[in-house]
């Protein structure tokens, strides 16, 4: 309930005012496509699963809410137009960023904003290995599943420009090169803590990341 409360908030102060036609890119089972529902705007939640869509679709039947779902790869977004474009933990794990933030533009509806809720994921140098490897261990020991999949194989990481980044500042750039304007950032102290109270605290600490909403209009 504390992390769901913290991307409410998040959403009420990055979105447009309801109601807005939201596509929500990489939607997955639907957490922030419903909970954007919920606040009132018409939201498209584009995934590339259909086994994953089809848990959002019953999670929004349960709740009495209606969204349209589409299959189909995130830099390929149905054709709108759309108010507002978001994502949440998409655009790192894509080979092509600035060519997905353009798609995302072209099919936004003048004033339109873009809305990516993103973190700094990565680091280098012995102390960061150290640890990656002490979290995989506690995750290990306590038999704490990875939130939505298993880490990802270096040769994998390394085909994708925005991965393992410790700073924000080559999304911002992307997003710059990419045609958005009034690009903005805020840190989302709030999700952070309520990660924090999710899962065991040793776990919580080693694996902390700063989290952001960058905010920009078309």
């Amino acid at each position: 309930m504390r992390k769901a409360a913290a991307w409410r908030r998040v959403l009420r102060e990055a979105l447009p005012e309801p109601p807005a036609r939201v596509l929500d890119v990489g939607a997955g089972t639907g957490a922030l496509a419903l909970l954007a529902a919920e606040l009132g705007h018409r939201v498209t939640a584009l995934d590339l699963s259909e086994g994953m869509l089809a848990v959002a679709k019953r999670k929004a039947a349960q709740r009495g809410l209606e969204l349209d779902f589409v299959v189909g790869r995130a830099a390929e977004p149905p054709p709108g137009p759309f108010d507002a474009v978001m994502e949440r933990h998409v655009l790192w794990t894509l080979p092509e960023p600035e060519r997905a933030l353009a798609a995302w533009r072209s099919v936004c509806a003048p004033g339109g904003r873009l809305v990516l809720l993103e973190g700094s994921w990565g680091g280098d140098g012995p102390l960061e290995r150290a640890r990656e490897l002490a979290a995989e261990a506690v995750r290990r020991l306590r038999r704490v599943p990875h939130d939505h999949h298993a880490p990802y194989p270096e040769e994998v990481l390394a085909a994708l420009p925005l991965a393992r980044r410790s700073s924000p500042r080559p999304m911002l750039e992307a997003v710059r090169r990419a045609g958005w304007r009034a690009v903005r950032i805020k840190r989302l102290r709030d999700v952070e803590w309520a990660q924090l109270q999710q899962e065991p605290r040793l776990l919580s600490l080693l694996e902390h990341r700063p989290r952001y909403a960058i905010v920009a209009d078309a």
